[in-house]
C-alpha cells in the first residue's frame, strides 16, 4: 500500500517522496505528518494527500458525490484488499460490473479519488484475467482502460490490454 501512496502523490503531482511506514500484520500504511500523531489508514493518507495538493474535487463535490466517493473507499479497504479467492475476485468484479453499467466513474460522473485507488486495488487482478473473462466484466473492463489512460494514474504500472472493439460496441 506504500507504493500506491507513492503512486497516488506521482498523480497527484505531489513530488514529496514521502516515506511510509507499516503497521501491524496486515501491514497498515503510516505517514509520520511534522505536526502531532502520524496518520494511519490508506483512506485517511489518501485524503490527506489530496487535500495537500489542493485537489480537493477529488472527493466529491456534493454532499452526495463525497459519500458515494467515501463508500467507494471504504469497499476498497474492506472488500478489495481482503479478497483470499478466486469467488471473492469474482464476486467483486460483479459488483463493480454492475455497478459501472450506467456509469463512467464509481462516483457516477467525474474522476475522483474512489476511481484511483480501485485502480490500483485491482491492476493486479486485471493482468491476471482472461480475454474470454475481461469480456464478461465488460464494464469493469470499460472503466478500467479509461481510468488507466487518466493522465498520471498508471505510470510505472504495466498496461492492461484490452480488445477496444468489443469494449465499446454492443455488437456480439
Amino acid at each position: 500500500m506504500a507504493a500506491e501512496l507513492s503512486l497516488l502523490e506521482g498523480t497527484l503531482g505531489l513530488r514529496n517522496g514521502t516515506k511510509y511506514g507499516a503497521q501491524g500484520e496486515r501491514q497498515i500504511p503510516v505517514l509520520q505528518t511534522n505536526n502531532g500523531p502520524g496518520l494511519t489508514g490508506l483512506i485517511t493518507i489518501a485524503a490527506h494527500l489530496v487535500k495537500q495538493a489542493k485537489k480537493e474535487q477529488l472527493l466529491g463535490s456534493t454532499a452526495e458525490e463525497k459519500a458515494v466517493v467515501q463508500q467507494w473507499l471504504e469497499y476498497r479497504v474492506t472488500r478489495v484488499d481482503r479478497c483470499s479467492s478466486k469467488e471473492d475476485t469474482r464476486t467483486i468484479l460483479k459488483d463493480l460490473n454492475t455497478h459501472l453499467e450506467d456509469k463512467v466513474y464509481l462516483a457516477g460522473n467525474s474522476f475522483t479519488l474512489a476511481d484511483i485507488l480501485m485502480y490500483y486495488g485491482l491492476h493486479h487482478v486485471m493482468v491476471d484475467l482472461t480475454v474470454q473473462e475481461k469480456e464478461k466484466y465488460l464494464n469493469v473492463s470499460r472503466w478500467f482502460s479509461h481510468i488507466q489512460h487518466y493522465p498520471g494514474v498508471r505510470q510505472q504500472l504495466s498496461n492492461v490490454i484490452f480488445i477496444k472493439n468489443r469494449l465499446y460496441t454492443n455488437a456480439h
